[in-house]
């Protein structure tokens, strides 16, 4: 008997790229203007003065105009700020060339090519400061802008690990030459190659043939996927009154269109069933949000999407909610969960091979969806996680956010809530410290913290409310200054101040109480931040903490759209 033969789709969506040449460059270095865009990270502060003593010498009658006058160009305001008036600057200054710096993180490669790309597009030539390992990554995104011309110059090595006396000969013998090359050299463009239409068969073959073809591509995750095939998506279509070729979203670094077909075909290949269509469209539209930065998921950190469902879908779809909740195993949660980290791979772009395009360093596994226990909620009568994401207790919601990696298992005893919420403060507390910084720095945080039913079910009891919870450990979590000052320049926020975010109202008075360095400041910037979801085994007294990026993937939530015959068809699944 012969095998099957598949007929399968692309999975990937239409480029939304509009191709922009570079400009032309610098003809004459020792007439030009040249400016620094920072992010004020990774030793910038050092590179710059030796980039000009250096091109001075070379060049007698250069200028240069410094990163004060541009902003950050990777800080908290820079999208809806800076970036916007970056051209009218350029002009305002006469600048003839720009050199942004620095590349040397899985986010901020990216977000110093974004700027030098807005510098390109405003006629000003650019260069882009990339360390050896993010280069690979800066010509992905630089393609995702449209300009895989754009110049980038090298920072040889691990910029955090040389003494300043190596940094310094890099600077002048490497990157210097490299920024003078960039600025004056010839630009050539490649032409892209077409692209599939949705209904294109890319490929026909057995079970087999199409995994290899699909892992040749780098199309999967690894594991077998289902051969997304017309009929299959098909199916997944009835589940929905959208129309196929809508677009919810365009992402970089692929900038791709994020259809409903698109959908259905990644929610085809990741294992999931057509009815779990509607929770999909709902995902692909929370990351597909600006403010979601599933663009920036690429992050060294080893950023993973967590998805959590609430609301009566939750029984509907057979979701587990109880015991190894978090566990693979129920199809709805391992299928959803797997489906957020293939959107990831497939439609944003974010690969660590062969574009390294996803720059997590070690990084960890996908998370399966979580379920909230919609009846332990009720029971002890605290609000839902939907209902603090601004939704009515009876609506169907998906939640996704970032998550870095988890605590330990969180075992809490005692008849008395305090009890319960000092071990919270403790471990789940203990572990974001470790983060604080980057929070602290945007004036963001976002832990999610996984509650057995068990264990909320004491605080309530004894007055508490999920609010009381987060303010309590909000009031109570500490990290001394010194120990903050230091994880923050580990990182690259090698400017880190607590004084300038003051200034710039990102953090409250709480921070710049004193000079002494061994004082405590809160690690949480806000309570209502710290995020709250019952589920788990309701006979054990555990909770589990995860920590967000605090930087990329903020929850987002968004009500799933049901059409108006769901009842009849999740009847008939």
């Amino acid at each position: 008997m012969s095998e099957p033969i598949y007929e399968v789709l692309w999975p990937l969506g239409r480029s939304a790229i509009k191709e922009i040449e570079a400009k032309p460059r610098i003809a004459d270095l020792s007439a030009a203007t040249i400016a620094h865009l920072s992010h004020y990270g990774f030793r910038h502060d050092e590179m710059i003065p030796v980039i000009e003593e250096t091109m001075s010498a070379r060049f007698p009658g250069i200028k240069f105009v410094g990163p004060a006058e541009f902003g950050n160009i990777h800080g908290p305001k820079h999208g809806k700020e800076d970036l916007p008036v970056l051209p009218a600057r350029l002009a305002e200054h006469g600048v003839d060339g720009v050199i942004t710096g620095i590349g040397s993180c899985g986010t901020c490669t990216p977000a110093v090519v974004r700027a030098s790309a807005v510098a390109e597009r405003a006629g000003v030539p650019s260069t882009t400061i990339v360390a050896t390992s993010f280069l690979k990554q800066a010509a992905v995104n630089a393609r995702g802008e449209g300009m895989a011309d754009l110049g980038v110059s090298e920072f040889p090595g691990v910029i955090l690990t040389q003494s300043a006396e190596e940094l310094r000969k890099n600077v002048a013998e490497t990157l210097v030459p490299n920024i003078i090359r960039e600025l004056t050299k010839s630009i050539v463009v490649e032409e892209e190659a077409d692209e599939p239409e949705a209904r294109d068969v890319v490929f026909k073959g057995t079970f087999d043939e199409v995994q290899e073809f699909f892992l040749e591509n780098h199309w999967s995750d690894g594991l077998p996927v289902t051969p997304p095939t017309v009929e299959r998506v098909e199916a997944f279509l009835k589940y929905t009154s959208r129309n196929p070729g809508e677009v919810l979203g365009v992402i970089q670094p692929a900038n791709r269109e994020a259809t409903i077909w698109a959908t259905a075909v990644n929610g085809v290949m990741s294992g999931c069933r057509p009815e779990y269509m509607p929770i999909l469209i709902a995902i692909v539209e929370a990351m597909a949000e600006p403010n979601f930065y599933a663009r920036d998921f690429g992050a060294t950190p080893g950023l993973e999407p967590m998805v959590v469902v609430s609301g009566p879908i939750v029984k509907q779809l057979g979701f587990n909610y109880g015991t190894a909740v978090m566990r693979v195993g129920r199809q709805s949660n391992t299928s959803i969960g797997r489906f957020a980290r293939m959107f990831l791979r497939n439609l944003v772009g974010l690969r660590f091979t062969p574009d390294e395009s996803d720059k997590a360093t070690i990084g960890l596994g996908m998370n399966v969806a979580a379920a909230e226990n919609e009846d332990a909620v009720t029971e002890i009568g605290w609000t839902s996680f939907a209902q603090d994401q601004g939704f009515a207790r009876e609506d169907n919601v998906v939640t996704v956010q970032s998550v870095m990696c988890s605590t330990i298992p969180i075992y809490s005893a005692g008849e008395t809530a305090k009890e319960h919420v000092d071990r919270l403060v403790e471990i789940f507390g203990g572990t974001c410290a470790g983060w604080a910084h980057t929070g602290i720095k945007k004036a963001k945080n976002f832990p999610l913290l996984l509650m057995s039913p068990g264990v909320a079910k004491i605080i309530a009891r004894d007055g508490w409310s999920k609010q009381d919870v987060q303010r309590y450990i909000w009031e109570n979590t500490k990290i001394k200054v010194s120990t903050l000052y230091r994880h923050a320049w580990e990182l690259g926020y090698t400017s880190f101040d607590l004084k300038e975010l003051h200034a710039e109202g990102m953090v409250s008075d709480a921070y710049v109480e004193s000079e002494d360095p061994e004082r405590l400041v809160p690690v949480f910037v806000k309570p209502e931040g710290i995020g709250i979801v019952l589920a788990g085994d309701p006979g054990r007294n555990q909770s589990r903490g995860y920590v967000q990026n605090q930087s990329h993937g903020y929850p987002t939530a968004k009500k799933i759209d049901l059409p108006a015959n769901w009842e009849a068809l999740i009847a008939k699944a």
